[in-house]
Parts: C-alpha cells; structure tokens; sequence
C-alpha cells in the first residue's frame, strides 16, 4: 500500500518541476520573440542583419523560424512527461505529432535558410547548417521508429531532437552571460559567434548521449 500512495506523488512532484521549467523557458523565448511582432528590422538580432533584412527570403525565414520555436519548445518538452505518455496517451501522440510536423516543415526550414547567413562567417554558417541538419534528421528518426513501433529507439531519436531544439535556449544563456564580460572579453564579436555556433549545441548532444546510455527512454516508459 506504501508503494501505490507514493509514486503518484512522485510523478506529480515530478510533472509540477518540470512544468515549472518549461513554462520558465518558454516565458524567456517569448521575452525574446515578442518584440518582432512589431515588424521593425532594425531591433535586437536584426540590427546584425541590415544588410540583408530587405530580402523577403530572409526575414520569412526568420519569423517562420523565431515563432515557432516558441510552440516546439514547449511541445517537446511535454514528450517526456510520464503522466502525459502513460495516463493521456492520446494527447501525448497528437502533441508529439504536431511537434514532428512544425520541427519538419517549419522550423528547421526556417533555421536552414538563416543558417547560410549566420553571423562569423563560413565556421559558424557550417556549424548551425550542421546543427539544422541533424535536427531535421533526427526528428524525421523519432517520426519513423515511432510507426514502426520502436517505441525505445522513438525516445532515443527524440532525447537528441530535443536537445538540439533545446540550443535555442543554451545559445542565448551563453550570450546572456558573456553579455557581463563584455569588456573584458578577449574575443572579437565574430569569434565569439563563431564558438557559440558550435557550443550552443554540441554539449546538449553529449547530455542526450548519456541520457540515452543511461537507459533514460526505457525508464520513462516504464509502467
């Protein structure tokens, strides 16, 4: 009887924190993306982007890509709820769905394109093109093992696809926090970028790695 009154407390405990974190996130990429509702291109991230921000290609690709990252973020995240997967598994499967689907046609689209002009020059446009890559990759992974019904090899694909959704976070910490070393950052504006471009990613990736050898997607599937 011990054991059936505490693992709903868990998995509620559980569920609330990581609610909790989502909706942290979340609340910052709406910090971050409600400013362009205006339409002006000459705020924030697009004051680097002047000479190019009158190419229609370009900014759709932009909004395409900056207003979507907000619903992905949060989708994704709800993947790796065990109340969700186990308790409303329809909702798990349409939610999952539609993040699949703006991941596919929308975002990674959308950061493809802006890839190419990335700020630092060819490093950093290969970095993010890479980065884009595999999160197109791995998400079109997550799709297929899932109808094939590899549900272990499903989490897995999504661990990394995730993580790399997750870079939209991690890049702005790390600019937020060099923003305080500003003057006494040895590093040029486009050296900064350029290990940025690669450091936003490649550490959420080797994170997902060791989840994924830890056996993390079989745990959460656990009844």
């Amino acid at each position: 009887m011990s054991q059936v009154s505490v693992l709903p407390k868990k998995i509620r405990f559980s569920t609330i924190i990581s609610s909790l974190v989502v909706l942290f996130y979340t609340y910052l990429m709406l910090q971050i993306v409600l400013p362009y509702l205006s339409g002006r291109t000459d705020i924030d991230f697009l004051l680097t982007k002047q000479r190019i921000v009158h190419h229609w290609h370009y900014i759709a690709a932009f909004y395409l890509h900056i207003f979507s990252s907000i619903f992905v973020l949060a989708a994704g995240a709800t993947q790796f709820s065990r109340t969700l997967m186990l308790d409303y598994p329809v909702w798990h499967r349409n939610i999952g769905k539609m993040y699949v689907f703006v991941v596919l046609f929308v975002s990674s689209p959308g950061a493809l394109w802006m890839s190419f002009y990335a700020n630092g020059g060819i490093i950093s446009q290969i970095g993010f093109t890479v980065l884009t890559g595999l999160w197109f990759t791995f998400t079109l992974l997550a799709w297929q093992t899932v109808l094939k019904k590899d549900f272990v090899s499903h989490g897995n694909m999504m661990i990394r696809s995730y993580a790399l959704t997750f870079s939209a976070i991690t890049l702005r910490t790390y600019q937020f926090g060099l923003s305080f070393l500003r003057e006494d950052n040895p590093l040029s504006p486009a050296e900064t970028y350029i290990i940025l471009s690669y450091l936003s990613w490649i550490p959420n990736l080797v994170i997902a790695e060791i989840c994924i050898r830890n056996g993390f997607s079989r745990k959460l599937m656990r009844k």
